[in-house]
């Protein structure tokens, strides 16, 4: 049961990256080309949100891969002594 439990919350984690990294991007894109054609802005918009997206997009993924090194490291049990004695 925790083999699968562990298959299931992998999957989740992967889901949430892949949303995280891709609606930034898809709503700043969609955005400024409604500003585009809502206001009669130039192209230039467009590349705007484009670039804006891609950043948002690199910051949630940078923070969706803490938080997975964070939760990675909880997940794993202290190892203990070395034979020595020594950590």
């Amino acid at each position: 049961m925790r083999k699968g439990y562990g298959i299931l919350k992998n999957i989740v984690w992967l889901t949430q990256l892949g949303l995280s990294v891709a609606a930034p991007l898809l709503v700043s894109v969609l955005g400024s080309v409604w500003l585009r054609g809502h206001f009669g802005l130039g192209n230039w918009i467009v590349a705007l949100g484009a670039v804006l997206g891609v950043g948002a997009s690199f910051a949630s993924l940078w923070h969706n891969l803490k938080a997975m090194e964070r939760q990675a490291k909880e997940d794993d049990p202290d190892p203990g002594a070395n034979f020595n004695g020594h950590r």
